[in-house]
């Protein structure tokens, strides 16, 4: 079985000219490796998973497996609200070097929980890659329920869960019905510190793509047990993280990571840059945070 642990970034997808900017991406890559950055996760709802085409969508995968090569690990998103198409991701994602799949719940069409179940099922079984559980109600407009997560437990190659349900009460019925069958990963930042105090693995992380150490810093602390300096390093970025989340993710954070020159803040539509009004907010944390001096 897999395992997994740390601070996990859900790494942008920098686009230039309406291209993927492969330069800008091995910058980021990089820059994440060297501040103590445990996985990368490209693909996902922070990389604009929902306006890459397949083919874009692979090559991110290839490049970022590529660039890490075997530094650390690779957890590619590849979820759909088609099962037959999350299948071929997965797949391609598995061809491309990835360790594991991050998938999300299918979005718009609503399935039941036994519909919920099927889909996570076949894709294990069809793929034999290890798979991460991305629960976020906010997103998708239905939630897997924690005896849902508990029957996923038991599928061989169901390995984890990115816990994004906002609730610390279904977190920790997750963790109650579950226990050490299924690794749950906070996905949502400021939520990290409680999740990890139930036993949360780590985080999957989008404030990290600004600030990879002090995440690291932070999950590292409290998987050590030392939660005085956990709590420290995590109230630290609180401000931080509230200003990444003014706008839709990834607005604020491509935003961001211009202002730290790692490429444009150029998004796809429907997402929109972040809003003027917003701009010199975010880049008093960034300063406050001692990330820009200017």
């Amino acid at each position: 079985m897999a395992h997994f642990s740390g601070s996990m970034t859900a790494l942008i997808t920098p686009f230039r000219d309406g291209e993927i900017d492969t330069a800008a991406l091995e910058k980021i890559v990089e820059h994440q490796l060297a501040n103590g950055t445990s996985a990368l996760v490209p693909c996902g709802s922070t990389g604009e998973s929902a306006t890459l085409t397949h083919d874009e969508h692979v090559r991110v995968v290839e490049r970022v497996v590529a660039i890490a090569a075997g530094r650390v690990p690779v957890i590619a998103g590849s979820g759909s609200n088609s099962t037959r198409e999350a299948v071929q991701l997965t797949a391609a994602a598995k061809r491309a070097g990835a360790d594991a799949a991050l998938l999300i719940s299918p979005y718009y069409n609503k399935p039941t929980q036994e519909g919920i179940y099927q889909h996570y099922r076949l894709i294990a079984e069809q793929t034999g890659m290890p798979l991460i559980v991305y629960n976020i109600p906010g997103r998708t407009g239905s939630k897997i329920e924690a005896t849902t997560l508990a029957r996923l437990a038991e599928v061989d190659g169901i390995i984890g869960l990115k816990e994004a349900t906002g609730s610390l009460d279904e977190a920790q019925e997750v963790a109650r019905l579950c226990g050490d069958a299924l690794e749950i990963y906070s996905g949502d930042d400021s939520l990290t510190l409680p999740l990890m105090a139930i036993g949360a693995r780590g985080v999957i992380s989008v404030v990290s793509n600004v600030w990879p150490r002090q995440s690291a810093a932070a999950v590292e602390a409290a998987m050590a047990g030392d939660f005085a300096a956990a709590r420290a390093a995590h109230f630290a970025m609180l401000p931080l993280m509230r200003a990444l989340f003014v706008e839709t993710n990834p607005i604020p954070v491509k935003a961001a990571m211009a202002m730290l020159g790692f490429g444009s803040d150029e998004l796809r539509l429907p997402l929109l840059p972040l809003s003027e009004g917003r701009r010199e907010p975010l880049r008093r944390e960034l300063r406050r945070a001692g990330l820009i001096t200017d």
